[in-house]
């Protein structure tokens, strides 16, 4: 009776210790690992932007003509799709329309792959004040796409399709050099087409900018100067991962394996690591639970 009340005490031992030096390994064997952070990129879209002066009745009243249509940045993405632009106080009280398309959209989107801005621009017709009846110019279909994913590098493009018409007269547009009108008792512009730049990290793509300079019959009613941006896309790379150290809050001191240095020569050759030591240690400290418990129980037999 005494024996087996005693035994089952003995293996309880045995038990609790094997899963306590278990549940601890972990704890002295493991750190947590390391984490791996990613910056989002950034991207921007804008169907139109304007940096024009304007100077009304021989520039007694001068008017800065600064308009922005389906301007959207990134990293939250977004998009707009609004087809005109309006200027008020320039056109007696009235407001003014700069810009009216058929269709205008602007989308810029960024993550931790991919930054990425585009424009479309369909059937668009400009204006500045003075000149309310005629165009600065009209364009059929432009866009620009500026991607810049991870790992690749930034990738940009524009193009400007279809008829182009400036101050009323139809002209061919050429990614060689700018391209500049010239109408007597209108004024001039001069415009560059495609326009497209890329880093190791970022693109820049600008489907048509102008530089207008507009004094209809030289009377100084109007008299705009300038620029003007159509369709332009920008992006700029996610920041690569980068590894962040280990944290080792919570576990163990670093024990130093004993031995001469050919044993741990000997240990790296294996593929044995700095665990190898602790494991050991737990195998040789449940051996000797096991072997004092049986011992105990057959002392008490006997």
């Amino acid at each position: 009776m005494n024996s087996h009340n005693f035994r089952m005490p003995a293996r309880r031992l045995a038990t609790v210790a094997t899963v306590t030096a278990l549940a601890a390994a972990p704890a002295v064997l493991g750190a947590s690992a390391a984490h791996a952070t990613t910056g989002h990129g950034r991207a921007s879209a804008v169907v139109l932007r304007t940096g024009l002066d304007v100077s009304l009745l021989n520039k007694t009243v001068n008017v800065p003509l600064a308009v922005s249509l389906n301007e959207v940045q990134a990293p939250r993405s977004a998009d707009r799709t609004a087809l005109t632009a309006r200027l008020d106080g320039v056109n007696g009280g009235r407001p003014f329309t700069v810009l009216r398309a058929e269709a205008a959209s602007a989308r810029a989107t960024a993550n931790g792959r991919l930054a990425e801005g585009s424009v479309r621009l369909a059937h668009a017709r400009l204006h500045v004040p003075g000149l309310p009846l005629l165009s600065v110019v009209e364009v059929g279909t432009v866009t620009a796409r500026a991607t810049c994913a991870a790992g690749k590098a930034p990738v940009a493009s524009a193009n400007v399709l279809g008829a182009v018409t400036v101050l009323g007269k139809r002209v061919t547009l050429t990614a060689g050099g700018p391209t500049e009108v010239k109408v007597p008792g209108v004024g001039e512009v001069r415009l560059d087409l495609s326009q497209r730049r890329t880093t190791s990290r970022t693109a820049a793509a600008t489907a048509l900018e102008l530089k207008v300079s507009v004094n209809p019959l030289k009377l100084n009613v109007a008299e705009v100067n300038g620029t003007v941006t159509l369709a332009k896309a920008t992006c700029e790379t996610p920041a690569p991962a980068r590894r962040t150290a280990p944290s080792h809050a919570g576990t163990a001191p670093e024990v130093e394996p004993q031995g001469p240095p050919g044993a741990q020569a000997d240990l790296a050759e294996t593929g044995g690591d700095s665990s190898t030591p602790y494991i050991a240690g737990g195998a040789l400290a449940l051996l000797l639970v096991g072997g004092g418990a049986v011992t105990v129980a057959r002392r008490r037999r006997s």
